[in-house]
């Protein structure tokens, strides 16, 4: 037991460091890095299903489109290529779709559900991480510039860190009352609430060196910083009840063993599966200017 326990916290150690140090050292390592995670990812989806549900899904030619779709998110944020850049990745759903007819299979039908589900489910999610870290800014003579910003991409996973640390510790000492006993009898809104309230703090620790959320405002910065890790928590959680579900069905523990002591990749990703999504909506809502124009009625009523 104690030497488990050192196993996964040195292993999750690492993979902090990897993943923070990727993202901050630059577009390189992070683009690559997260290629790799969503390759390995997609992967690691269609063996479990494969081999546990007895389904034939083309495991290759799925991670394959995978990778594509998110290096073309990729250079469509950077504004490499237009919408075109999609049309190989079209062309390999077009071919998962249309190769089941050649063969005789019994579970046709779940194995297109189950490849356009690595596709929407692991794929998509991974390639959004782009949205938040490509953002166009006025360059040298007026011209539109494209430039990597790793602040909120970093934020997300600190805010998922800080959420997943303050959750076993608080659930560990006050945990009484299950979170989703039918999916995860050990999550308990316990320890739910007190990692929400860490990402929280986490987060103003962040508002304080970062405006990205409002340059006009400190109060409005650090309502929306803390509006990130609400978001964040709440959807990493419902990720993470998500991949407990799918587990279950599956009667698997892991998706895989490749991190000791932390399981599969899938384990290790899923909160951040739908958290990455729901943040890339929250963090353009709150750029459009929706949450600065409230702020401006309210005073107004006020009559300020």
């Amino acid at each position: 037991m104690k030497r488990n326990l050192i196993l996964r916290s040195i292993t999750g150690i690492l993979f902090v460091v990897v993943v923070a140090g990727s993202i901050l050292y630059g577009v390189q390592t992070y683009s690559l890095l997260f290629a790799v995670i969503t390759a390995m990812t997609t992967w690691e989806f269609c063996s479990i299903v494969n081999k546990n549900l007895q389904m034939q899904i083309n495991r290759f030619i799925t991670t394959v489109a995978a990778v594509y779709l998110y290096f073309a998110v990729m250079g469509f944020n950077l504004n490499i290529a237009g919408s075109e850049i999609f049309i190989p990745y079209l062309i390999s759903i077009i071919y998962l779709f249309i190769s089941e007819l050649y063969f005789d299979r019994k579970n046709s039908i779940y194995n297109w559900a189950f490849t356009m589900m690595a596709q929407l489910y692991v794929a998509l999610p991974l390639s959004m991480i782009h949205v938040i870290s490509f953002f166009a800014v006025q360059g040298v003579a007026g011209q539109p510039q494209v430039v990597y910003s790793p602040v909120f991409v970093l934020s997300v996973f600190i805010f998922l860190w800080s959420n997943d640390s303050g959750a076993y510790c608080f659930g560990s000492m006050f945990g009484k009352h299950r979170l989703f006993p039918r999916i995860s009898p050990k999550k308990s809104w316990e320890g739910s609430i007190g990692g929400a309230v860490v990402a929280i703090v986490v987060s103003q620790v962040v508002a304080s060196y970062s405006m990205d959320m409002n340059s006009s405002s400190e109060w409005l910065n650090r309502i929306a910083w803390g509006g990130l890790a609400v978001v964040v928590v709440v959807f990493g959680t419902w990720g993470d009840l998500v991949e407990s579900l799918l587990k279950r069905k599956l009667s698997i523990k892991d998706s895989g063993n490749i991190l000791p002591g932390h399981g599969g990749m899938l384990d290790r990703f899923d909160s951040s599966l739908l958290a990455i999504p729901a943040s890339v909506v929250y963090v353009y809502t709150v750029n459009s200017g929706m949450f600065q124009n409230m702020y401006d009625k309210i005073l107004l009523l006020m009559g300020k």
